[in-house]
């Protein structure tokens, strides 16, 4: 199967590799989205450190982000974009990769202190989220967990 890719690669543009891994989070029907200052729509997730597995950048990044600890359920899948940063004047490549969190519990206060937590539906989610790659995410768990009933 093809990977897909989001925006627009620019011929001639240097791009800055940012490797993320995201995941579906769910509560009662509806999905954590992270509203950055910017006021843009995420999937819970980031960017994944030089030591870290995706899976452990997941971790920390649901700590930083909603003060949560999950069990993942299952790789969903990586598609990549291309996007530019107005808030970091940057040109990204961002592979991202995907899972769905099977269960989770909030054992703190989230460390970052700049982002909101919404709870969605997942069609708001997928009108309110920024980033191609993670309405894609969404489309495809949905199409999965409908093709399970």
């Amino acid at each position: 199967m093809v990977k897909p890719v989001f925006g627009e690669k620019i011929p001639m543009v240097k791009y800055t590799s940012r490797y993320a891994s995201y995941v579906i989070v769910v509560k009662n029907d509806t999905l954590a989205l992270i509203e950055a200052p910017n006021e843009a729509f995420f999937l819970p997730g980031g960017e994944i450190e030089p030591t870290e597995s995706k899976k452990e950048a997941l971790s920390r990044e649901l700590l930083e982000e909603m003060g949560i600890v999950a069990t993942i359920d299952y790789y969903l899948g990586e598609a990549d974009e291309y996007f530019y940063s107005t808030y970091r004047q940057t040109y990204y490549y961002n592979p991202g990769y995907f899972y769905v969190a099977k269960n989770w519990k909030k054992v703190a206060e989230p460390t970052e202190k700049i982002n909101k937590i919404w709870w969605v539906a997942p069609e708001e989610a997928i009108q309110k989220l920024k980033r191609g790659s993670h309405r894609w995410a969404i489309e495809k768990w949905l199409a999965q967990k409908n093709n399970e009933h």
